[in-house]
């Protein structure tokens, strides 16, 4: 198990890793994924992000953060709510110098139904918001990597994504467990979309119906054949590991390993 962690990084919201697991991420090594939500940046100061970024380092984990979704719409029509949402995800960017993150985890937030016959708007409101980070995310040496959640299809993330194809600090994080759950596109479209703009992975796994986060293996979704794509690909992503709950980390592990997907997961 020890061999697929030190490969992987696991989902951590910031406030839990405080109450209760910091001890055990830095006795385990376990390489976080930090959520910083809208709770915690309202609970903590700076310093108290600064102490437990420098006990993460400390400890020599590697770091990937996950920036807050509840309620944001990074291209909202609405500019007053577009405003909030950047406001939201600047106290993450700012936090960045501290963590020194290889990735920061954002949705697009996208939602056909909701922006229909909007798309354009939302195309280009999401390019300005998006382009206020890319800067940061550039001078600390991060990417950006825009998730899919309700996403039916790759193409609008691929139209945002492309509005950016001559930087190097925005790319694609594929979640698995969303693809299953809300695509009516095919794996192999995806793939061929957006598959070499892959830079991070959310692992979890549903029956195709809602988004439940159970481990890897106790659902629908194809992940050895998925490996297989991305090998094609010739991308080498972080992988964060998505149980939300201890018990499922490690059947998570245990998925891995009985699917044989260890010599995917890379160095």
């Amino acid at each position: 198990m020890r061999e697929i962690l030190k490969k992987v990084q696991v989902n951590m919201p910031f406030t839990m890793l405080v109450d209760g697991y910091l001890d055990v991420i830095l006795k385990e090594k376990i390489n976080p994924e930090v959520g910083l939500d809208c709770f915690a940046l309202d609970r903590y100061s700076r310093n108290e992000f600064r102490d437990v970024a420098d006990l993460l380092h400390g400890a020599e984990l590697s770091i990937t953060l996950h920036a807050p979704f509840f309620d944001l719409r990074p291209g909202a029509i609405d500019r007053k709510i577009r405003d909030v949402t950047i406001e939201r995800l600047r106290q993450v960017f700012d936090l960045v110098p501290l963590f020194r993150p290889r990735s920061v985890v954002c949705h697009a937030a996208f939602d056909e139904r909701y922006y229909v016959s909007n798309e354009d708007v939302w195309l280009e409101n999401s390019r300005d918001t998006w382009s206020r980070f890319v800067k940061t995310a550039t001078a600390a040496g991060t990417k950006i990597a825009i998730e899919n959640v309700y996403e039916t299809s790759p193409k609008f993330l691929s139209l945002l994504l492309g509005t950016f194809k001559e930087s190097q600090s925005i790319c694609f994080c594929f979640d698995t467990g969303h693809f299953n759950a809300f695509s009516q596109s095919p794996l192999e479209e995806w793939m061929n979309v957006l598959g070499s703009r892959i830079g991070q992975i959310h692992l979890h796994d549903n029956n195709g119906v809602t988004d439940e986060h159970n481990p890897v293996g106790e659902g629908t979704f194809p992940f050895l054949w998925f490996f297989e794509l991305l090998k094609r690909k010739n991308v080498q992503p972080i992988i964060t590991l998505e149980p939300h709950t201890e018990e499922n980390l490690w059947r998570t592990l245990e998925g891995i390993k009985r699917a044989g997907l260890l010599d995917y997961l890379g160095e």
